[in-house]
């Protein structure tokens, strides 16, 4: 299926109609990446909502106050609006990630609670664990993806390099340096490293740490070369002169670092996109989760979410269920093999 412009006008059931948003077609240059359908208005306001306003939890598996928070917030504001739903952001933190997923996974399929999390934790852990505690096939019902968030190869002020060539040469010359720190194991930075030790054929150790804040603290102080990190996490320093962002993960320049090169630019083919996306349990209603992309495409094309999602590094999407299914099934593919090369296995 083809992707289609699309205008969405929500209806909600207090009688108000919400203002058509000014803009057609993708949210920006990756939206809508598989079909999005033309959903008639029933279809997005439909009657499976009532009268009374039901409420709806958000399960966002990881901590308060980072970007994916934010975001939380700020979708659950709009879309709820739009929806004339109540909907609650509950932070349900643990097993990186795992302990949310799951208490969605056994939630009832009545409307009642939605996951939003990082894509890459989806797709990642069932690769990892040993016993893989969900089948993402069975156990979800696609929604929409959200906004991505790109990694970043950062340096400290110890490493003698002005670019991603000067780099290499000093990885090469200084082996027992090639130390570089991940905010935690069983990540796209964790892989994405391991990638590089791959292709640049130089040895390296992998430092866990518990985010990317003391990665960015030890690099400003010489205890650390190197790491990856988000480039939202990064980029205040950069400008300080603390660190240096030398090349993106993303397919294209990030546009919040227009003159740093992408790691296919620096020669190492691989791109390695973090993103956010949102699902409901199993045997959710079909409508309800149109309804609900609906919803949340419309909220993210606000200019005044643009702005604040801009500010903290995402850039926001929105996709029909189908675009965020066609998402994963390209990510899974793309990372399993390099995952399943390193060995690396959750046990619990």
């Amino acid at each position: 299926m083809t992707a289609t412009s699309v205008r969405f006008q929500l209806v909600p059931h207090s009688g108000v109609v919400s203002q058509p948003s000014d803009w057609e077609g993708a949210v920006d240059r990756r939206s809508f990446v598989s079909g999005c359908l033309g959903l008639s208005l029933s279809a997005v306001a439909g009657d499976a909502f009532g009268e009374s306003g039901p409420l709806t939890k958000m399960i966002f598996p990881f901590s308060a106050g980072g970007g994916g928070d934010t975001l939380c917030r700020l979708v659950a504001q709009h879309a709820g609006q739009l929806l004339n739903r109540t909907f609650i952001v509950e932070n349900r933190t643990g097993g990186d990630g795992l302990i949310g997923i799951k208490w969605v996974k056994n939630a009832g399929p009545d409307g009642a609670t939605i996951l939003v999390t990082t894509g890459p934790t989806m797709y990642l852990l069932p690769i990892v664990e040993s016993e893989p505690s969900f089948d993402l096939s069975k156990d979800f019902v696609p929604v929409s993806l959200l906004a991505r968030f790109e990694f970043g190869v950062v340096i400290g002020p110890g490493v003698d390099a002005q670019d991603f060539k000067q780099f290499v040469a000093w990885l090469k010359a200084n082996p027992s340096k090639a130390t570089f720190g991940v905010p935690s194991n069983g990540t796209i930075p964790h892989f994405t490293g391991s990638r590089l030790e791959q292709v640049l054929g130089i040895p390296m150790t992998r430092v866990a740490y518990r985010g990317s804040a003391p990665i960015i603290n030890d690099l400003i102080g010489g205890h650390l070369p190197f790491g990856i990190v988000t480039i939202a996490d990064a980029i205040p320093q950069q400008r300080a002169g603390g660190v240096k962002i030398l090349a993106v993960s993303s397919a294209e320049r990030s546009p919040f670092l227009p003159d740093v090169p992408t790691l296919k630019e620096s020669g190492v083919d691989l791109v390695a996109d973090g993103w956010y996306g949102m699902w409901l349990p199993a045997g959710s209603s079909q409508d309800f989760a149109y309804q609900l992309s609906a919803a949340v495409v419309t909220s993210l094309a606000k200019p005044e979410v643009r702005e604040k999602l801009s500010a903290i590094g995402l850039i926001p999407v929105g996709t029909t269920p189908e675009g965020l299914t066609q998402e994963l099934t390209a990510d899974t593919a793309l990372w399993q093999p390099i995952v399943k090369a390193t060995g690396y296995k959750i046990t619990y």
